[in-house]
């Protein structure tokens, strides 16, 4: 299911966008066509987002701050795109079934994983929101790793690999009986996956 104003911006903006953030793609066969998808990536920077939602087909409905939407207009404006927010730092129950009610229509969530940007360009310390809402809607996850192409952490016109590795189905993360230290293991998990394609890219970047 798509939004009017994110197919709108999509089919029209999207293409006049492409040139102001450079992309290299990788692991594009590893997006499923339909079903229920969580895509977990790493956070460099405000165009993150844009470069994912340009080169995807499916509509992603991205768990955002809830901070964004305390202005009116930009929580509007995030609404209409799809975008849901998160109250950070807490258990927030209401994004987590809202999250819950994305996946069990077939539809795709998208979270950074870090649940904040990174301020250098290196990776920061998962949070659990993801593999937790993986679990409990028994939704695979696509864990997307972006690394900035010479600048630690780049701009808007910056280049910016994205590569795509394969999916982590729910039963890979290893939660029985979801208790804490589970959930912590299985987002380092991701995390690892998501670091191993930075390593991997980084090495063929240097070639």
């Amino acid at each position: 299911m798509r939004t009017f104003l994110y197919t709108f911006g999509k089919t029209c903006v999207g293409p006049f966008a492409r040139p102001f953030i450079p992309t290299i793609l990788k692991g594009k066969e590893h997006i499923p066509a339909d079903g229920k998808l969580i895509i977990c990536a790493n956070h460099l920077g405000i165009s993150d987002a844009l470069r994912l939602v340009i080169h995807t087909k499916r509509q992603i409905f991205f768990m955002s701050k809830s901070e964004l939407f305390e202005c009116k207009p930009l929580g509007w404006l995030l609404r209409s795109l799809g975008c849901f927010p998160v109250q950070r730092g807490k258990r927030d129950v209401e994004a987590i079934d809202h999250g819950g009610e994305i996946l069990n229509r077939g539809d795709t969530m998208g979270i950074f994983i870090e649940g904040t940007r990174s301020k250098d360009g290196s990776f920061g310390q998962p949070k659990a929101g993801a593999v937790m809402i993986a679990h409990k809607n028994q939704a695979p996850i696509l864990p997307v790793c972006l690394t900035p192409v010479g600048s630690p952490l780049p701009r808007m016109f910056h280049k910016v690999v994205v590569s795509f590795g394969p999916l982590i189905q729910p039963e890979e993360l290893g939660i029985q009986e979801g208790t804490g230290k589970e959930y912590r293991d299985a987002c380092r998990m991701v995390m690892g996956k998501i670091q191993e394609m930075r390593e991997r890219d980084l090495r063929e970047l240097k070639k």
